[in-house]
């Protein structure tokens, strides 16, 4: 485009040296604790044979979107905490936008085809092992990244469609869709309201058909008590809190203070990706005796 501005200037989450050396040894440690995490959940995964079913199946992908979601923005907002000059490339900013999008989509997709696969085994026991194959597992997960494609393809053509002539700084430590609409010297409501119609109508309605499939196993299973019933679902209703909460925040109700949202950000990006395979591997038994064996 008729763009001017080469590079971004990304302030990230502080400007005094002390504090960044602190945040980079603390953020450091979060994202080894992700990778390593999700990369344990990974090989128990693959390794074990007791665990086959499909909810392993989606939850091995799950634990790999994780990886690649907060690769994203964690090993540039270490190497920003570094450095005094913390500036991405345009390119670098939309690869990095695209990445995001990508990643992040594809997790909620994956997310509401592991509340589909708990419904089926819970209300529909007998017909579980017909309507759940190999193969109909596969192309679920495929339809999610095809999905997530498709949106990360949808917020970059918009994006990368936009003028940037100057200033380039933003109070943000990844490059958004919300802060490079703010640095567009074009007016960009129109814009703004389709990007966060197509961000809200993903989100809501896949919070809202999440929300209503636990709500219908948890109904199930009352019968055999509300402490066991939760404890089969507790894992999943706790990664689509951690998930959704900070989404539906930032791109649902974006903040006009940039320095608010971008600590809502740090939650979704590298907090709740950390927490993932800690939630599984605390709350399921057979997960953690694969892990120790």
């Amino acid at each position: 485009n008729a763009s001017s501005v080469k590079e971004f200037i990304l302030l990230g989450l502080s400007e005094d040296p002390g504090v960044q050396k602190i945040r980079f040894v603390l953020f450091l440690f979060f994202y080894m604790i992700t990778v390593a995490g999700n990369l344990l959940i990974i090989i128990t995964v693959t390794s074990s044979q007791r665990l086959s079913s499909p909810m392993y199946f989606f939850l091995c992908y799950l634990s790999f979107v994780d990886i690649c979601y907060s690769s994203v923005t964690a090993p540039k907002m270490l190497a920003d905490f570094l450095v005094g000059n913390k500036t991405i490339s345009f390119v670098g900013s939309i690869a990095q936008l695209s990445g995001v999008h990508f990643f992040g989509c594809t997790e909620i997709f994956i997310l509401m085809v592991m509340a589909y696969d708990r419904y089926l085994a819970v209300c529909r026991p007998l017909h579980y092992t017909t309507l759940m194959t190999r193969q109909v597992c596969g192309w679920m997960v495929i339809g999610s990244w095809v999905g997530g494609f498709m949106h990360s393809i949808v917020k970059t053509h918009l994006t990368i469609q936009l003028p940037f002539c100057g200033p380039n700084k933003t109070d943000r430590y990844f490059s958004d869709v919300h802060p490079l609409l703010q640095l567009a010297c074009t007016d960009t409501y129109a814009m703004g309201i389709l990007l966060v119609a197509s961000s809200g109508m993903i989100t809501l309605s896949s919070f809202f058909i999440l929300v209503m499939s636990y709500v219908v196993i948890l109904v199930s299973l009352k019968r055999i008590g509300w402490h066991k019933a939760l404890s089969t679902c507790g894992s999943h209703i706790t990664v689509v809190i951690l998930f959704f909460g900070p989404c539906t925040f930032i791109y649902i109700c974006p903040s006009s203070h940039l320095s608010e949202d971008k600590r809502v950000a740090v939650f979704y990006t590298v907090i709740a990706p950390m927490l993932n395979p800690l939630v599984y591997k605390l709350r399921n038994e057979k997960v953690k005796t694969a892990m120790r064996k």
